[in-house]
């Protein structure tokens, strides 16, 4: 298990963890978190559940994993997580991302952020911008 490796939080700061990984124990019942924490590495978790296409937005997507956040947020703090994860995922082409788009997931972090700082956690967030060929070629050909 590379969560007991000597030295690792030489290393590594922090670790993003899956909900079910939270949840799991060595053979001894320590919480893999507690393992983290006392190798001086901070725990956090992954809350979203993916992007899915986005209603009405062809080739657009829109993270989901709001509904119930605040109860898992909170029960992820009492596991020991420090930091939590949000990852949008935003295509670029012809015509999109369109400002429906961007709004809607500008508006799904900030109540994910918010969520986050009301459970004690910080948030983190990450972009994926996710470039159709197109453009590129367009772009390429200018």
């Amino acid at each position: 298990m590379i969560v007991t490796t000597p030295g690792l939080g030489e290393y590594i700061s922090g670790v993003i963890l899956y909900d079910e990984t939270i949840r799991q124990t060595k053979k001894d019942g320590t919480p893999f978190v507690k393992v983290i924490a006392d190798a001086g590495i901070i725990p956090g978790i992954k809350v979203d559940t993916g992007a899915k296409a986005m209603a009405g937005h062809p080739g657009e997507k829109i993270t989901e994993g709001l509904d119930g956040l605040r109860e898992r947020l909170k029960d992820y703090f009492q596991m020991g997580a420090r930091f939590a994860k949000w990852r949008a995922v935003i295509s670029m082409g012809d015509a999109i991302p369109s400002r429906g788009c961007v709004e809607a997931n500008a508006q799904a972090l900030a109540r994910y952020a918010a969520l986050c700082q009301e459970a004690g956690l910080v948030p983190s967030s990450s972009r994926k911008c996710s470039w159709k060929a197109n453009i590129l070629l367009n772009g390429a050909a200018r």
